[in-house]
């Protein structure tokens, strides 16, 4: 992992996690033409962060934050959607525009879509994404959401921090849980993916479906645009 300062940087604030992350995944340098330095928060768990509800850890996220923006981010992220709950506590506490999930993007998507169509959630476990998630977001309360599977290639090698993870096996099971989301829900017209490790296989979603997908890498290539310094 990359920890070159740079004059001019994406800072991303990451788990304490040992999984693979492929090219597209947040944690991966290569996933991005921009410059981008990393600060991991030591004890900082999927499990923690996800299903925990990042309990106890909001100041060890603000500090990393401090230290990504002392080494010259002129924007911060981080690496799990779920930490959206601390959305408003990070912004306020951090001096520099901080997005700590993709579902940020939802009320944005669903202004795009207009009202006969909806933006569906694919997260990585949908018992844990819930009500105070979406409202931390600005999304709708009723927006449409389907989560990984819990028996999963990608549940499986997050939730136990494996070092082999079959991105084959992944895109399969991305696929199918978005059928499912359309034929269960037959106006989507647009998918978010909450996930931070989901954007490896955006491509994919694309072009079997047809539709926008909305990601970590789409949030951040915003940010990156808006906030760097010519």
């Amino acid at each position: 992992m990359s920890t070159a300062v740079s004059d001019v940087s994406i800072g991303v604030i990451m788990l304490d996690t040992a999984f693979p992350r492929p090219v597209g995944d947040i944690g991966n340098p290569a996933s991005f033409d921009f410059p981008v330095i990393f600060e991991r928060v030591p004890g900082a768990s999927v499990e923690r962060a996800v299903r925990q509800s990042a309990r106890g850890l909001l100041e060890p996220f603000i500090a990393a934050g401090r230290r990504l923006t002392e080494r010259g981010a002129v924007a911060l992220v981080t690496s799990c959607g779920f930490l959206v709950l601390h959305q408003q506590a990070l912004s306020d506490a951090l001096q520099v525009p901080v997005a700590s999930s993709s579902l940020l993007q939802l009320p944005w998507v669903e202004q795009l879509l207009g009202v006969t169509r909806r933006c569906g959630v694919i997260t990585y476990d949908q018992t844990a994404l819930g009500p105070a998630h979406l409202a931390a977001a600005g999304a709708r309360a009723d927006t449409p959401i389907a989560g990984m599977p819990a028996d999963g290639e990608l549940r499986r090698v997050i939730d136990n921090n494996e070092h082999q993870l079959d991105e084959g096996a992944v895109e399969t099971e991305l696929l199918m849980v978005a059928q499912g989301l359309i034929d269960r829900v037959p106006t989507i017209g647009a998918f978010v993916l909450e996930c931070t490790n989901l954007p490896p296989y955006a491509a994919t979603l694309r072009e079997k479906f047809g539709l926008p997908v909305y990601d970590s890498l789409t949030m951040i290539n915003w940010l990156w645009r808006a906030c760097r310094k010519e």
